[in-house]
């Protein structure tokens, strides 16, 4: 278990944590027809749509309550109130997510008060869900905004087996995913063909591959999310033979999500690295009852090929991680069961998953922290997202985007690191990075009796 070095300044120099209400909102992007109302101001929402379409490239359906000076100081229900009318009426989504942030909270806003006062004053829109969940931007960071963004919603919108009429293993081929906020869109489409290589249908919760995958839509707008998990369908989540949980930070939702349907679930940190795919394999084939197909057998033996080839490289290299706790978990395995090591992590809050992660020391912090850490401990290489490119460069060492977001480079977002042919792809960009640095690499020997290469040059052409 590393050891957790707690914040010790009372700033953040090179931030490193995106906040929650971001979190939240990504995981209501997950839900079909669905938009998020970030309760704020204007600003609070604009910055974190400019962070999502600089990563996604994508337009991304986000509404603001436009709080403004007298609503902080007075209160702002009637800004929810007014803001869910004007989207029920305008737009008619299947689901509204509305998450607070900071100036909400400072202000002392009941974000389900002020949900339950629109549900009385306009029960025309009954039959629109509202999520609401309180995510203020002060407090955790993108991943456990994601989490409590999905508790909200199976706590709203799956109902108890007793009342929907469920019962678990009804549809055989039905397996439940509560996804992680670490799990790229093309993480997720990667694992749902996985599953359906196992004759099982895949119900991901939230499906972001579905909704921000990049992909051109037949209409020319749509003021709503364009795919993701059809809310009509979380009242099956019951009738499913299993549920996958990627990720610790998903727990919470996973207890919540059992609790109610009794469901059988199984739960995996993440899904890199030779051991952890396997684990999930060896689950799917026993919900399935089918064998391993061919196609994952040769996959399998293509990453262990690939370990071999890149193991000169790889070996007792010395890694910066800079991540939030389920990725930060994912890599430092990863590395470590290539025979790396991590020497440096930070990462933005504190949770229980970190007693997981390879590393001897773990720091809560900012990227400032953990450039003085990789310093110190003569880091090679850095993991981090593009916030981290300057830090990167002040070690004058190489970085490897991974996480969010991920701004300077197109396709980031549709990159996959999960399964044996992600891993595969990881082990690969690694080697080449560390070519690049020389390592591993065997020179030729040169006799200091031969004649130098101009030498010889001048020779022939004489």
């Amino acid at each position: 278990m590393p050891e957790i070095l707690k914040r010790s300044k009372a700033l953040s120099v090179g931030p490193l944590k995106a906040s929650a209400t971001i979190g939240a909102a990504l995981a209501f992007l997950g839900m079909r027809r669905a938009i998020p109302m970030l309760h704020g101001s204007q600003g609070c929402t604009a910055f974190g749509k400019v962070f999502f379409v600089r990563h996604f490239r994508e337009p991304i359906p986000i509404q603001s309550t436009a709080m403004e000076q007298v609503s902080a100081i007075m209160g702002a229900n009637e800004n929810v109130i007014e803001g869910l009318r004007v989207l029920c009426e305008k737009n008619h989504p299947d689901l509204i997510g509305v998450p607070t942030t900071g100036l909400a909270e400072a202000q002392g806003a009941d974000i389900h008060m002020a949900v339950r006062e629109f549900r009385a004053k306009h029960p025309e829109f009954d039959q629109i869900p509202v999520v609401a969940v309180a995510t203020p931007d002060f407090s955790g960071c993108l991943e456990s905004g994601f989490a409590l963004a999905v508790h909200a919603i199976i706590e709203a919108l799956v109902p108890t087996a007793d009342l929907a009429g469920t019962r678990p293993g009804r549809r055989r081929r039905q397996v439940n995913v509560l996804a992680g906020s670490a799990l790229t869109p093309g993480d997720l489409e990667h694992l749902k063909e996985i599953i359906e290589s196992f004759g099982l249908r895949p119900l991901v919760l939230p499906d972001l591959s579905d909704s921000l995958d990049g992909h051109l839509p037949p209409e020319e707008f749509n003021p709503l999310t364009i795919g993701g998990t059809l809310v009509s369908e979380l009242a099956t989540l019951g009738d499913a033979v299993a549920t996958l949980v990627i990720g610790a930070s998903m727990d919470h939702a996973a207890d919540l999500l059992h609790q109610r349907t009794g469901v059988p679930d199984h739960r995996f940190a993440h899904l890199m690295g030779l051991d952890a795919v396997d684990a999930l394999v060896q689950t799917l084939a026993s919900i399935s009852g089918n064998p391993v197909p061919e196609r994952l057998e040769r996959s399998r033996a293509q990453l262990q090929d690939a370990m071999l080839d890149s193991h000169f490289m790889l070996g007792l290299t010395r890694f910066a991680i800079a991540a939030e706790a389920d990725l930060l978990v994912g890599f430092s395995q990863l590395l470590a069961g290539v025979g790396a090591a991590t020497v440096a992590a930070a990462t933005p809050i504190n949770t229980p998953a970190l007693a997981q992660v390879r590393c001897e020391r773990v720091r809560i912090g900012d990227l400032e922290d953990l450039e003085a850490d990789a310093r110190d401990q003569v880091a090679e290489v850095l993991i981090g997202s593009s916030h981290a490119a300057h830090t990167a460069s002040r070690l004058g060492i190489p970085l490897l985007r991974a996480g969010f977001p991920q701004y300077d480079r197109v396709g980031g977002y549709q990159r996959t690191w999960i399964g044996y042919q992600g891993t595969r792809a990881t082990l690969f960009d690694l080697a080449n990075i560390l070519l690049q640095l020389e390592r591993g690499e065997i020179h030729p020997y040169r006799s200091r009796l031969s004649p130098r290469p101009d030498e010889a040059v001048r020779a022939h052409q004489g």
